[in-house]
């Protein structure tokens, strides 16, 4: 049977969803709290960014993949007006739910829908926007992902994907010490869950970097893709556009 990374540790495809599936479970609740933490709030700056450059416009359609807690979904929803369209999805029903939840109490009612980013229900040609933020180095077969990503796009539609990247090297060691010391006792004190954020530290590093991810998405059919390095690498813009 084919094995794959669930963080540092190789285990079987066919387990990596479950266990994935269990962090997500685990840190639901006290998820945006941590990416605060975690990012000393700069997730927000970077989700604007990538829905500033999505430059999204009235009427458009918008599929929102690992939406989690609908940030991005959130950004679109007053863009594409009542006459747009924007899905809101994830593949754990805790992170969906605690995102509807969200959504709806900021006044913003959109479809949800509960799917796998490797099989989507969706028809070809579907959508003008598909984004991701912070969801793709969590799926297993991250090529098929990217291609079904593709295949719901309209000719000309755009993908970005928001994601951990490779850091500069001058950043490197005071990344490490972050992210493999301080972050887990984060964890642990605010979610009371070390292990978790353990995993999310190390499934940073096993992600493909920036210009791997950029033939990743060309290979897929994405016929341009741009890519904007942001705070010195630790998060990456990719930007495709589907032939």
């Amino acid at each position: 049977m084919s094995r794959t990374h669930f963080g540092f540790e190789s285990v079987e495809e066919a387990h990596k969803a479950a266990r994935v599936r269990g962090v997500f479970d685990s840190v639901a609740e006290r998820y945006d709290l941590m990416n605060d933490l975690m990012s000393m709030g700069l997730h927000r700056a970077w989700k604007a960014y990538a829905v500033a450059v999505a430059n999204v416009r009235a009427g458009q359609r918008v599929l929102d993949i690992a939406g989690g807690t609908g940030d991005l979904a959130r950004a679109f929803a007053p863009q594409v007006g009542s006459t747009g369209l924007v899905v809101h999805t994830d593949i754990n029903e805790n992170m969906l739910r605690t995102g509807r939840d969200r959504l709806i109490d900021a006044g913003v009612a959109l479809p949800t829908a509960l799917c796998d980013a490797e099989t989507l229900p969706f028809a070809e040609a579907s959508f003008d926007l598909v984004s991701v933020a912070f969801g793709l180095r969590n799926m297993t077969h991250k090529e098929r992902a990217l291609t079904e990503m593709c295949r719901v796009l309209k000719p000309g539609g755009r993908l970005i994907v928001l994601e951990f990247s490779k850091v500069t090297p001058a950043l490197a060691k005071t990344y490490d010490w972050y992210s493999f010391q301080l972050l887990p006792r984060l964890g642990r004190w605010v979610a009371n869950d070390a292990q978790s954020y353990r995993y999310l530290a190390e499934s940073i590093r096993v992600h493909p970097d920036q210009a791997a991810l950029k033939g990743m998405m060309k290979s897929a059919g994405f016929g341009h893709v741009d890519v904007h390095n942001l705070a010195g690498g630790v998060v990456a813009l990719h930007v495709g556009i589907r032939c």
